[in-house]
């Protein structure tokens, strides 16, 4: 399933883009991408399929997520961003 991912805040620093499309089923699955395509993430963002304290995920703009297990669908659009991100 084709996810695109929007990076705000220091994940937009650490990707060097404001944006992407990735392959994922699940967060976790996401988030492994999205490891593995920019490296930086890891650094201080993401721990293999979990996001690090202080950052957070939001699925199409409507709920915020955390679990690795959570379902995505095709088309969908994750938001990556750290939790002071915009003041």
């Amino acid at each position: 399933m084709q996810i695109t991912v929007e990076f705000f805040g220091i994940p937009r620093a650490r990707a060097g883009v404001t944006r992407t499309m990735v392959e994922g089923g699940c967060l976790g699955e996401v988030l492994g991408c999205l490891v593995q395509r920019f490296p930086a993430l890891a650094e201080q963002c993401i721990d293999g399929e979990h996001l690090r304290p202080g950052y957070t995920a939001n699925l199409g703009g409507n709920c915020f997520v955390s679990d690795p297990t959570t379902p995505l669908n095709d088309g969908d659009t994750l938001l990556l961003l750290n939790l002071d991100a915009g003041g």
